[in-house]
């Protein structure tokens, strides 16, 4: 286990600096083209993650479970072939999609709510077959355990976006041609990540093997993981393509329309779902060690694995909901000049934990091989998002969204939760430490909006921000000690800063 941290803290510390760079490059994107520059942008960028999620989606991760799997088992004859079925999957799907596009672009308009994104969806689009092989390169570095190389390159893509989309959107003339560039910084990050994967698969050894064997597993296993991705993507486009649509029906015009739908989907999102920054390396790590426990039908490793990571996960999020609760307005402000951006930020803070126990526990599942239980589970819960999009706007506005998110993440994991102990027989000990944590968000959150009024007007908006969150967090932190659901010291020396001896107290810290 102290090799899981040692990488985990590892492709942290990675993960932090990239999605730190791609936070800085947001906050200049929506100051340099606006909230309806940043509209265009990610209404393009979500339907281009549609035809992604449509030619490769699910082969990553059925490459690296069943690499994994044939590890587990030492059948490493297989790997070889799986890797190389995953390329031929990928690429006949891919290809032939960018090529009917490119030829008649003018038939794929309806997929955007504003005519303007066609254009700028024909810039990224040459992409599509890039990046779908190197989604499979990821997944072979997973299977393999090769977490560092996959962390350097998806570090020196941010890199590479951010450089080459500040350089060409200073040069834009109005939102069009900003969103425009800034489309284009992406293509050529995504031209820089496949070079660097093939390079990197090659140096490691990587080969081409006859894939027939593998070709009809990966594809049964992929499927229900592709169907379910496409139908979240799908969801995403729907949002994108139905929400600012039902806005200018309830009475907005078209340019505020779009302009709200940036404000909530590419300002507050990214803020709220900032925290993953922190638990998506620990589970990317953890992930293929559970699927080895439960192919090895090691049940204790496989209980222990799964609640240390449910635990970390709603930790380290309850510990941010108040924090976003406060000071969502002022982030807003302060990071994108926009007002509106801040407010959602606060009123969706909670979404936080919702969305990350949803797209943990979706990943467990599909890495112990209920690919299809996942599917049905997302089916289900999406349903009620589309819903509340279709039917709400009129009522509570841009709201509707917040309500669908709401109710698909929310639904969603307590179906996953619930067939992650059918399928496992692991009797999950969360429900104590989840109801703790809500429990100590309130009083944390209390504190912060005292102390916020109390502090503003004498030591100014930034200050007060900087000063009152790190209260916020060490108070709401203090409450797992007091109430000896968490023993930091023992978790400090979980971790590979330095070489300690002595375990764990299981007892304390058996989750987290």
């Amino acid at each position: 286990m102290n090799t899981v941290y040692k990488t985990a803290v590892t492709v942290t510390v990675f993960s932090l600096m990239e999605k730190f760079l791609g936070f800085i490059y947001r906050i200049y994107l929506s100051r340099a083209i606006g909230s309806e520059g940043v509209g265009l942008y990610q209404i393009t960028l979500s339907v281009f993650a549609l035809l992604l999620t449509l030619c490769s989606s699910g082969i990553p991760a059925t490459v690296s479970r069943l690499i994994t799997k044939y590890r587990a088992t030492k059948d490493f004859s297989r790997v070889n072939k799986v890797a190389t079925a995953g390329f031929l999957i990928t690429i006949s799907v891919a290809l032939p999609v960018t090529l009917i596009i490119f030829i008649f672009p003018k038939t794929f308009a309806f997929l955007f709510a504003d005519e303007r994104c066609l254009s700028l969806f024909l810039v990224i689009l040459p992409a599509l077959t890039l990046n779908s092989v190197y989604s499979v390169l990821r997944g072979i570095f997973w299977g393999n355990k090769d977490f560092l190389p996959y962390s350097v390159i998806e570090l020196i893509e941010e890199a590479v976006m951010i450089v080459v989309g500040i350089i060409l959107v200073l040069g834009a003339k109005n939102v069009v041609s900003g969103a425009n560039r800034a489309i284009i910084a992406v293509l050529v990050s995504y031209v820089v990540s496949f070079t660097l994967g093939v390079l990197l698969f090659a140096y490691r050894g990587g080969k081409v093997s006859p894939p027939k064997s593998e070709l009809k597993p990966l594809m049964l296993s992929s499927l229900p993981i592709t169907a379910m991705r496409t139908a979240s993507s799908v969801a995403g486009s729907i949002i994108s393509v139905i929400l600012p649509a039902m806005l200018i029906k309830s009475g907005l015009s078209a340019s505020k329309a779009t302009s709200e739908f940036g404000a909530f989907f590419g300002m507050a999102m990214p803020l709220i779902t900032s925290p993953m920054s922190l638990i998506g390396p620990f589970t990317v790590v953890l992930i293929p060690q559970i699927a080895e426990n439960f192919y090895k039908n090691d049940k204790n490793a496989l209980s222990s694995d799964i609640e240390k990571a449910l635990n970390l996960t709603i930790f380290l999020t309850a510990l941010t909901v108040p924090v976003f609760f406060c000071f969502g307005e002022d982030f807003g402000i302060l990071l994108f000049s926009s007002y509106e951006g801040g407010v959602y930020t606060s009123r969706s803070s909670y979404l936080t934990i919702l969305l990350s126990l949803s797209s943990l526990t979706t990943s467990i599942l599909n890495s112990i091989g209920k690919e299809t239980e996942t599917l049905l589970s997302f089916l289900v819960s999406a349903t009620l998002l589309v819903a509340s999009i279709l039917i709400l706007p009129k009522f509570i506005g841009i709201y509707s969204l917040l309500v669908g998110y709401t109710l698909l993440y929310g639904v969603n994991t307590v179906i996953n939760l619930a067939l992650i102990r059918k399928k496992t027989g692991v009797r999950l000990k969360t429900g104590g430490f989840a109801f703790y944590s809500i429990l100590f968000m309130l009083p944390s959150a209390l504190l912060g909006v005292l102390l916020k009024k109390l502090l503003i007007n004498h030591l100014g908006s930034l200050i007060t921000s900087i000063l009152v969150c790190i209260i916020i967090l060490i108070f709401n932190g203090l409450f797992y000690a007091v109430f000896n659901l968490i023993d930091y010291k023992d978790l400090i020396n979980r971790l590979p800063l330095k070489k300690k001896k002595g375990t764990l107290n299981a007892k304390k810290l058996n989750n987290v």
